[in-house]
């Protein structure tokens, strides 16, 4: 994931730096933006969230990185490396993992609004189901038996 953001930011960063004026031919077909400010500040908008997911998942991949090494540290009586340290890391990793996820899919629906407004919308009204799955664990029927136990 944070390869793909960087390499979209880097894309962006090409729509926006190119010689080529992109407002012109887009100006007439964007419903909701009237003017270079508005598609300069949707493309710096998704940018940031881009940049933001790349700085969340690194510092994700750091985190886990560490906690593989305090995995395999032998246990010593004066060594901080508890389990309720490396549990507390590799947490630390997961959550950053989660919100570098968010921002991610975030910006993915996002870049349809360089085009028009209602693609936002419709990519916005497939996240929620998406992220309250992700979210929420179904409950287990009564009486079935977890597979995974037994």
């Amino acid at each position: 994931m944070a390869t793909i953001s960087i390499l979209l930011c880097s894309g962006l960063a090409v729509v926006i730096s190119s010689t080529y004026s992109i407002e012109k031919p887009l100006n007439d077909t964007i419903f909701g933006a009237h003017g270079e400010f508005m598609v300069a500040l949707k493309y710096v908008t998704i940018l940031m969230f881009f940049l933001f997911s790349f700085l969340f998942h690194s510092l994700s991949i750091i985190f886990v990185n560490q906690a593989n090494f305090l995995i395999n540290t032998p246990q010593d009586p004066m060594n901080v490396a508890t389990p309720d340290y490396v549990t507390e890391v590799l947490e630390k990793g997961s959550m950053l993992n989660t919100v570098g996820n968010r921002l991610f899919y975030t910006a993915l629906s996002l870049l349809p609004w360089i085009f028009k407004p209602v693609l936002v919308f419709l990519c916005s009204i497939t996240l929620v189901p998406l992220f309250y799955n992700l979210d929420f664990v179904p409950p287990t029927r009564k009486g079935k038996v977890n597979e995974i136990g037994n």
